[in-house]
């Protein structure tokens, strides 16, 4: 872990707060939701692959072709077992804004607020639903949000990193030629993951932080 003394007590301060929200009793009207983003470099075979036989694997040519990146936006609720996971081209303040509405109108409707952990990308902020939205949507949107921010070079804090690494361990370890093929093997592994209610089971604690982090404590 690499963090700059001059920014230990906004580290340890960002850090707490990510830590109590993790600890909170479980609330249906308030859930916790960690957001994260990735990409995927989109590649094509030259040549079909040659099929396995009796004794022998499959044969795949080194040669490939690039076909471009796709965006993975990927939103956990880690204590719940529920993720969803968007597919897209891009992933500017309007794409973040319009996956943040889909979370809210569709994922939680009826929830009072979503206590949204996630880091501070530029993108990441209200003013990015201001510029995809109309003002009065854009507020009603962020009345119900309660923003988390990992501090700076604390994006392990963030669960979903958790889950966007399982998601490229067991979806996405192979080529995948085009976008329609990556959100239908993306959305079937959702789909299964959900099913199964995989929850994340966080037990790093404020305590701890205290105690296997205290050097970071000892710079104010």
């Amino acid at each position: 872990m690499k963090i700059p003394p001059e920014g230990s007590a906004a580290f340890v301060a960002a850090m707490e707060d990510v830590l109590a929200v993790y600890h909170l009793p479980y609330e249906p009207a308030y859930p916790v939701v960690c957001m994260d983003e990735s990409c995927k470099q989109m590649v094509g075979e030259v040549r079909d692959p040659i099929p396995c036989a009796p004794g022998r694997p499959v044969r795949i040519d080194d040669e490939y072709v690039r076909n471009g990146v796709a965006e993975i936006f990927m939103e956990v609720e880690p204590f719940a077992g529920k993720r969803h996971v968007a597919v897209t081209e891009r992933r500017t303040r309007k794409d973040w804004a319009l996956q943040i509405k889909q979370m809210l109108d569709e994922c939680y409707p009826d929830a009072n607020k979503v206590r949204l952990v996630m880091d501070n990308l530029n993108t990441h902020n209200i003013a990015s639903l201001y510029e995809a939205f109309e003002p009065g949507e854009a507020r009603r949107l962020a009345e119900r949000l309660e923003i988390h921010y990992t501090p700076k070079h604390g994006s392990w804090l963030n669960m979903a990193e958790i889950e966007l690494s399982v998601l490229k361990g067991q979806c996405l370890g192979c080529r995948i030629p085009d976008m329609a093929t990556m959100q239908a093997e993306v959305s079937a592994w959702q789909k299964d993951r959900n099913n199964s209610a995989r929850k994340i089971d966080w037990q790093f604690t404020t305590a701890d932080a205290r105690t296997k982090l205290k050097r970071f404590y000892t710079n104010f």
